[in-house]
């Protein structure tokens, strides 16, 4: 095991660890630690993070549960679509996407630039959220009776699911805004509700896509996933003591950090 591979499973260890005191965000580190400190290609780094940002809600999503804020059937409305996007887009969109997409005079745009360079956009406003003052009033934690507008919740859905897909992010802060406002539910049952949508939606794209498709390292990627629930549980020791609000603005700002250092090293490293 060389040194790179030593800083990632640490890496693992942190990305749980920020799930446990913020409550969310260490799983969009995953993709960048497989890729730049396992040298896994994008295919798979997108696969296995899906797997880990799945189990990682899972945990979180049975936590929220227990405490009243998640709404089950605003879950399997929204959740259908956007599983039906994810798996699709993993089982045959991934697959069938060629090596250079398109080549400008002598630059070739592959298709790791395309995952890698969405994934980096997505992560300002995953960032973004991170940083915003939360106001909306927290009154109310019981769930209400929700009016549905079925055909927004199906297109948000299914975009949600498709762009889980090709980056391997949950991509909470696209459906905590539209749980709010498309389900009218409070912020604190839309957060919870949205981990159980994250996390089925991650891995049943993982099982109905990618592992039908290719071949997993499952020793590693249970390895890895183990140092994240791990951290998972020292997180959330660790917030009884720290204050969680002051590390979600510090993790936002690594998160716009971390952006530019992909498209770094995508677009312009060795250019």
């Amino acid at each position: 095991m060389d040194s790179l591979q030593i800083i990632g499973y640490g890496g693992a260890l942190l990305i749980g660890i920020s799930l446990g005191l913020i409550g969310g965000g260490g799983s969009i580190l995953a993709v960048p630690v497989l890729a730049y400190l396992f040298a896994i290609d994008e295919k798979i780094a997108t696969a296995y993070s899906l797997f880990i940002v799945g189990i990682s809600a899972l945990i979180g999503g049975l936590r929220q549960h227990f405490r009243g804020y998640v709404d089950w059937r605003t879950a399997i409305v929204f959740g259908i679509p956007a599983i039906i996007g994810v798996s699709v887009v993993r089982h045959y969109v991934v697959p069938a996407l060629p090596n250079i997409l398109f080549t400008i005079n002598d630059f070739e745009f592959t298709r790791r630039m395309a995952m890698f360079g969405l994934f980096a956009i997505l992560m300002l406003p995953a960032a973004f959220s991170m940083l915003r003052e939360k106001k909306e009033k927290m009154a109310s934690t019981s769930i209400q009776q929700v009016k549905y507008n079925y055909t927004l919740i199906l297109i948000e859905g299914l975009i949600v699911g498709g762009v889980t897909g090709l980056v391997g992010a949950g991509g909470g802060f696209l459906i905590i805004p539209a749980l709010v406002i498309l389900a009218n539910v409070k912020m604190k049952v839309a957060v919870g509700t949205s981990l159980v949508i994250i996390s089925f939606k991650s891995l049943l794209g993982f099982f109905l896509g990618d592992a039908l498709t290719v071949s997993i390292d499952w020793g590693f990627l249970i390895r890895f996933t183990g140092l994240s629930l791990l951290g998972i549980v020292i997180g959330i020791y660790l917030s009884n003591f720290i204050n969680g609000d002051k590390l979600k603005k510090g993790f936002g700002y690594f998160i716009f950090v971390m952006s530019g250092f992909i498209f770094y090293m995508e677009f312009l490293a060795g250019k």
